[in-house]
């Protein structure tokens, strides 16, 4: 639709307009009219725009009079002196780089200063930092804004944290200029420091020298943050005498600025609340490692698909069973993102309580199986659960359409285990799951692995799997020192092939048989 509508104008002879840049607006441009005449255009910023001053026609150039009777050429007016336009750092291209809140205000602080500006801070709601959009009122009696970046001059941020700390929460009445700005929506502009601020600065100065140079501004601007019919915050700018106060053009130029860093803050604080779930997804969960378990040591390890993703789908597990068994678990719920995450917990969370029941190892994935069916994003998670029962030298094993566990055995050759079934994915409620029962004599270990190490769009997955096995055997056999942490931590490194993209989970056990 929009080339459509660009063809269009092209054949009609009323193309788009190109964009002017910010380092273009004091330009003069120059024009001819129909009748011969050239006309000069100034920049934009050289006065307020009224609707008057676009209808007033351009100043005519200085032309030949070629019927003077006095027969002389007039002399062209002078030029009007181009006003000056706002010097921003070239900091300001770097706004919304990154989804970092504190960088972000660091980024808008450095186009202000020194250039610009003496000192500029940015302050954001607090309410609106926090996501507290239930409270918000049109025109409240104080506001309690979070200084989230500071800079004067051309000093680091240390030098002031102890003066002005980011970070430190400050309450601001009504009849301040920043509670005006950010209930009006509109700048404010004043030829010093309102007195409010001036009295908070001299309390907490404690007779610091640097606030006097701070309360000698004589041009004082707030702008408030704003996207579209929310409040951000809002930035401050000072300018002392020894420099031309804020003019019309230069409030302009901070208000766009102002509305390039809104939208650069509002996905910063959408990243950063997404990351804390995330973190508080992965911070609850159990870390897995059982200390003393009598004939089984474990490591594992998992890395979660892609540079950016803090938790996926995968989990494992070691649960301490009744009668002296152990159950090792590894799962993977469909796909890594939040909701699979959310799936994962739930299921970790169902097998974890029906560990501590005294059940067979089929009837507990069974019933893992049944509450994944009524479970909203759980279903068609996979799953393999091993029972260990030392005093038995006995390994059960149960799979839910998950890859088939690896067993290196005391030869020193790692294979697949055969398994009675595959058996079918977590939440189809069918509850057919097979038990497959095998005798361990000697020390052994066993692997426990997600699909994420062994799929590949360039070869079948019984090839991966083979290819899984000979990487621990070639592991191994560095020598017989080689630890079960590094052993677990060189596998998940070990690359599974062109294509793959997903969650990587390894879960060692090395199964030492009981005495007697």
């Amino acid at each position: 639709m929009a080339s459509y509508i660009l063809a269009t104008l092209a054949l009609s002879g009323s193309a788009p307009r190109p964009a002017i840049a910010l380092s273009d607006i004091t330009t003069p441009v120059s024009c001819t009219s129909l009748d011969g005449s050239s006309y000069n255009f100034t920049d934009r910023w050289a006065a307020p725009f009224t609707p008057a001053a676009r209808l007033t026609p351009p100043a005519r150039k200085g032309t030949t009079l070629r019927n003077d009777p006095r027969g002389r050429i007039d002399d062209p007016p002078p030029a009007r002196p181009s006003p000056r336009r706002p010097l921003l750092s070239p900091a300001a291209d770097a706004l919304g780089s990154a989804l970092d809140l504190p960088l972000t205000g660091s980024q808008f602080t450095h186009a202000l200063t020194p250039a610009f500006a003496d000192a500029a801070s940015v302050y954001l709601l607090e309410r609106w930092r926090r996501g507290e959009f239930a409270r918000a009122t049109a025109n409240p009696p104080r506001i309690e804004a979070h200084r989230l970046a500071l800079r004067v001059g051309a000093d680091a941020r240390e030098d002031w944290e102890k003066l002005l700390p980011v970070g430190e929460v400050i309450v601001f009445p009504r009849e301040t200029p920043y509670a005006r700005a950010m209930a009006s929506g509109q700048a404010q502009l004043l030829d010093s420091v309102d007195p409010h601020t001036s009295a908070r600065l001299i309390a907490s100065g404690s007779g610091d020298a640097r606030v006097g140079e701070l309360l000698r501004a004589a041009s004082f601007l707030v702008v408030p943050l704003r996207l579209g019919g929310t409040t951000l915050g809002f930035v401050a700018c000072t300018r002392g005498p020894d420099r031309a106060p804020f003019g019309p053009a230069e409030v302009a130029a901070v208000e766009a600025l102002a509305a390039r860093a809104s939208v650069a803050l509002d996905n910063a604080r959408r990243y950063e609340h997404e990351r804390r779930t995330t973190l508080a997804i992965r911070g609850s969960l159990p870390s897995g490692t059982l200390q003393g378990v009598e004939g089984c040591r474990v490591a594992h390890g998992s890395l979660p698909a892609g540079r950016d993703t803090l938790i996926g789908g995968d989990w494992y597990d070691v649960l301490r069973r009744p009668g002296g068994r152990v159950g090792l678990v590894v799962g993977d719920a469909m796909g890594h993102g939040p909701e699979s995450a959310v799936a994962m917990l739930q299921l970790r969370t169902a097998i974890r309580a029906f560990a501590g029941f005294d059940i067979p190892a089929v009837d507990l994935v069974r019933r893992l199986d049944a509450l994944a069916s009524d479970t909203p994003g759980a279903s068609f998670a996979t799953c393999v659960y091993a029972e260990w029962s030392p005093g038995e030298h006995t390994c059960t094993v149960v799979s839910a359409g998950h890859p088939p566990p690896l067993l290196r055995g005391p030869d020193g050759r790692t294979a697949p285990l055969a398994l009675t079934g595959p058996g079918l994915p977590l939440g189809l409620g069918t509850g057919h799951y097979d038990a497959t029962v095998f005798t361990i004599e000697e020390p052994a270990l066993l692997v426990l692995y997600s699909d994420g190490l062994v799929e590949s769009r360039d070869a079948d997955i019984d090839h991966q799997i083979s290819r899984l096995a000979a990487s621990l055997d070639a592991a191994a056999a560095t020598g017989p020192g080689t630890g079960l942490d590094a052993l677990c931590a060189r596998l998940l490194d070990t690359p599974s092939g062109a294509g793959a993209a997903d969650d990587r989970t390894l879960l060692l056990a090395e199964l030492t048989p009981a005495e007697g």
